[in-house]
């Protein structure tokens, strides 16, 4: 029983295994991912982020610890000239393990171990990205404009205005318009021809009597 080993030994002796994790860590830095088995990730994670923390603060004595762990001059001077800048912000997690399925020889659970700030995939929040998404928010915010504007004009501003101006007006000004004037004038033109002639009738016969 493994009580109290907190070191994964990968089936390996101890110098074995330190320049295997070396080599690992090199690939790593050239190549910002590998593909290993799920076992050498977890362990190239607790191998390599102590290195990558170092890489922050350059100084000649950092460098000397991270070359006694590394032994490749060129991925040190990777790390500490182009790593450390981009993951200067990040206060850890420099890495990220994603499981890939197991390996069709040995059965092997395998998984890709990358560095997070050079991928694009998972990276959501890049200046790109929120670039495309403010455009199309706004040509959505315009096609919306355009439509809508347009219909509840006609709508509003046609139909009312000739139901209420042309079809009353006409009703009320022309029928009882004709029925007030022409009515009453017509009887009180009769009653004074009738009132004339009996006058002049009366006028008649008193001269006849005289």
């Amino acid at each position: 029983m493994r009580h109290g080993k907190k070191i994964a030994h990968l089936g390996r002796k101890t110098p074995h295994r330190k320049y295997m994790l070396a080599n690992m860590a090199c690939s790593l830095i050239e190549h910002k991912s590998i593909n290993t088995t799920v076992a050498k990730a977890k362990a190239l994670k607790k191998y390599i982020e102590p290195l990558i923390t170092k890489s922050k603060s350059d100084s000649t004595h950092n460098r000397r610890i991270v070359f006694s762990y590394l032994k490749n001059k060129y991925a040190v001077t990777e790390l500490f000239r182009d790593i450390s800048v981009k993951i200067g912000d990040r206060p850890g997690g420099y890495t990220r393990i994603i499981k890939l399925g197991n390996r069709l020889g040995d059965n092997a659970s395998m998984a890709m171990i990358e560095l997070v700030d050079y991928n694009t995939i998972y990276n959501s929040g890049t200046d790109s990205a929120k670039k495309t998404r403010r455009r199309k928010k706004s040509s959505k915010k315009s096609n919306v404009i355009v439509e809508e504007s347009p219909a509840p004009v006609v709508e509003e501003s046609a139909a009312p205005v000739v139901e209420e101006s042309a079809v009353p007006v006409v009703e009320e000004s022309a029928a009882p318009g004709v029925e007030e004037s022409t009515a009453p004038g017509v009887e009180e033109s009769t009653h004074e021809i009738k009132n004339n002639e009996t006058n002049q009738l009366e006028s008649d016969k008193k001269e006849t009597d005289s």
